[in-house]
């Protein structure tokens, strides 16, 4: 039975797809056969992992009944990772649910008949609190929460948690929060230090042990449509995304950076070879 990990947080720019996006390779690196949905109508998880969604079917169309859930998998460049891809049709989903049937647990319905064919089911969701949001809530196991270390870095937290506790009330009683992940961090600063002590501090054991910081080629990986592991996999980014994915899945993955088949992309009509995608 697959396991669904919902990474959400309402604020833009607190490494939420960076994240999915790493998770899901490290998880597939290590052999658990794993499915990224994206559910973001920027579509960054899908560009950021290298597809080329035009002309595909999108999480709009499963959402929408336009299209099968088992039509709109498709495997990626990396072995063991597939695809459930977003476009801009996403973007009047939100709009269309609001005058569906148990629009709120649209999702959740679709999902489940994946569980069985997946080790991991990685969800990128939306920054907002809106419906598609709740969709995510709904049908995840545990959610992770990145949280940038700047300023104001738990602005907004409240609303969220007070939006889980709402779920777990009325939709998915056994919805847990993975975890907090303190993500961007600089620790030349002092404010990025006051950060980590405020969130461990709010959070405790719910904040993983695991920071990721800032890192360029975090930044860059994404232009390139490549996972960090396969842009630059011994930069400190890689290494500490790779201690995230040992850390939730409580095991170590072994990587053998001398081959490195796995990050050969598979021939497949889903890739764009001509040019690099972001």
């Amino acid at each position: 039975m697959g396991r669904i990990i919902g990474i959400c947080n309402q604020k833009g720019g607190t490494g939420k797809t960076t994240t999915a996006i790493n998770i899901s390779s490290y998880l597939a690196l290590g052999n658990k056969k794993t499915l990224l949905i994206d559910i973001d109508p920027q579509g960054n998880a899908t560009s950021g992992i290298g597809f080329n969604s035009k002309e595909k079917n999108s999480i709009y169309d499963v959402i929408a009944d336009n299209a099968s859930l088992k039509d709109s998998v498709y495997p990626t460049q990396w072995p063991n990772l597939s695809i459930i891809p977003a476009n801009i049709s996403l973007t009047g989903g939100e709009i269309e649910l609001v005058n569906i049937e148990n629009r709120e647990l649209r999702l959740k319905e679709k999902v489940e008949q994946l569980k069985e064919d997946f080790s991991y089911i990685i969800i990128d969701a939306p920054p907002s609190l809106g419906l598609l949001t709740v969709n995510v809530f709904s049908a995840s196991d545990s959610l992770i929460i990145p949280i940038q270390c700047e300023y104001y870095a738990l602005e907004g937290v409240s609303n969220l948690l007070h939006t889980i506790d709402l779920i777990r009330e009325r939709l998915n009683s056994h919805l847990e929060v993975e975890g907090f992940l303190l993500t961007m961090a600089d620790f030349r600063t002092k404010l990025t230090l006051q950060v980590i002590e405020e969130v461990r501090k709010f959070f405790k054991d719910k904040t993983f042990n695991t920071i990721i910081p800032r890192n360029i080629k975090l930044a860059e990986a994404p232009s390139f449509g490549k996972p960090i592991h396969c842009y630059d996999p011994l930069c400190v980014g890689a290494k500490a995304y790779l201690n995230l994915t040992e850390e939730i899945i409580k095991e170590k993955i072994e990587i053998n950076y001398l081959v490195q088949e796995a990050c050969s992309p598979l021939e497949s009509a889903t890739s764009d070879k001509s040019m690099p995608q972001g």
